[in-house]
């Protein structure tokens, strides 16, 4: 049986939470940070969770998730 290889680029953007859910960065906080209010850029900085649709796509890409 081979093994399952972990695509490291999903395994660079997803994290997993201490209860289990799997977590992600928000878009948009890289660059262009002064035109954006304090406000939004706190909200921006905060992780997100995956919706449910997109849980199975992402344990099939990093399986150690």
């Amino acid at each position: 049986m081979p093994k399952i290889k972990t695509r490291k680029t999903a395994a660079k953007r997803f994290k997993i939470s201490g209860t289990g859910k799997i977590m992600r960065g928000n878009a948009g906080i890289n660059h262009l940070m002064m035109k954006k209010s304090p406000s939004r850029r706190r909200r921006l900085a905060i992780n997100g969770q995956v919706s449910g649709s997109e849980r199975k796509k992402i344990r099939r890409l990093v399986p150690g998730i």
